[in-house]
């Protein structure tokens, strides 16, 4: 039987050391880290922190304000810290990629490279955020950067991990794929209505209700295909245990996120923990939306590739 580069990768011949779960490892604290970098930032938007350090680098001119460490100080600063450390850890992660390069398959590090120029590109716009007073464009840009980062980062770790075809995904993975985009787009507008403060706006009967408006109505066609993608797993006949968790937990998060929704635009955005939850909720569920299309992916290439295998005389 044929394997395909994602499925196998050779441990280091002299030791017992496997370079692919070292890296794998790494891959997902990076992506738990940039899920909390999220949430971290979420709350320093609607505590209205994202201008508490004036400066950027450095937070008053120090890389501890200690004189100045209040709430939302700590907010930016920590908010900050974390996004350094992810920095670094990019750093880290491309190094090892090419390190271990012979020992990876060769999508390994050029995902690697990506992340890199992500988090790169990711630190500019935070940057500007400061320096341009939180403009609304920028902050969204920023919060859609972040996502892609949290994404490629899923997507490495589900393609790192020991899997062998059960030809039973089929075409879930174009629904997969829909509902990531889908999905994508609704946090990116769930990013413009708090950027911009159009529900505030919107509640007091002026502009910007047409921003609130895109993203309530997106509702729609994003729910829709979480609840088929759940569905058609269901109706599946053995699909693998790993994707027919995943879909029904994206079901589960929905169903979580369009309740904090609700309660969130109920209360005019008033209670932060709430829009922070919010928020996080929506990149989990865009993260399991990712982690299930990956694998359905490999699922259905690796099936192709031992059919064509299976074939060859």
């Amino acid at each position: 039987m044929a394997h395909s580069s994602l499925s196998t990768f050779p441990a280091d011949s002299q030791t017992d050391f496997d370079p692919v779960t070292y890296l794998r490892r790494w891959v997902w604290k990076m992506a738990v880290a940039t899920l909390i970098l999220m949430a971290i930032g979420s709350a320093t938007r609607v505590m209205n922190a994202g201008l508490a350090c004036p400066d950027w680098p450095l937070c008053y001119g120090q890389l501890v304000p200690s004189q100045q460490m209040n709430l939302q100080v700590f907010l930016e600063w920590f908010h900050r810290l974390d996004a350094s450390l992810i920095g670094l850890m990019a750093i880290g992660l491309v190094a090892l990629a090419l390190r271990w390069r012979r020992s990876l398959s060769g999508w390994v590090p050029w995902s690697a490279g990506l992340v890199l120029f992500l988090v790169v590109f990711q630190g500019v716009l935070g940057g500007l955020t400061v320096t341009q007073m939180l403009r609304f464009d920028i902050v969204t840009a920023h919060l859609g950067t972040a996502l892609l980062v949290f994404c490629t980062l899923l997507a490495m770790g589900m393609g790192l991990l020991p899997y062998q075809a059960k030809g039973t995904a089929g075409k879930l993975s174009w629904l997969g794929g829909v509902a990531v985009i889908l999905i994508y787009g609704q946090s990116l507008l769930g990013g413009l209505v708090g950027s911009r403060w159009a529900a505030h706006q919107c509640f007091g009967l002026a502009e910007l209700c047409s921003v609130v408006n895109a993203h309530l109505l997106g509702i729609v066609p994003a729910s829709l295909a979480v609840i088929l993608l759940a569905i058609f797993a269901w109706r599946t006949p053995a699909l693998d245990v790993r994707l027919r968790s995943q879909a029904y937990m994206a079901l589960g998060l929905l169903m979580l996120q369009l309740i904090l929704g609700l309660a969130t635009f109920r209360l005019h955005l008033q209670v932060e923990p709430l829009t922070v939850c919010h928020q996080a909720v929506g990149a989990a569920l865009l993260g399991t939306l990712v982690c299930f299309t990956v694998l359905s992916l490999r699922d259905r290439s690796l099936t192709e590739e031992n059919l064509k295998f299976s074939a060859t005389p």
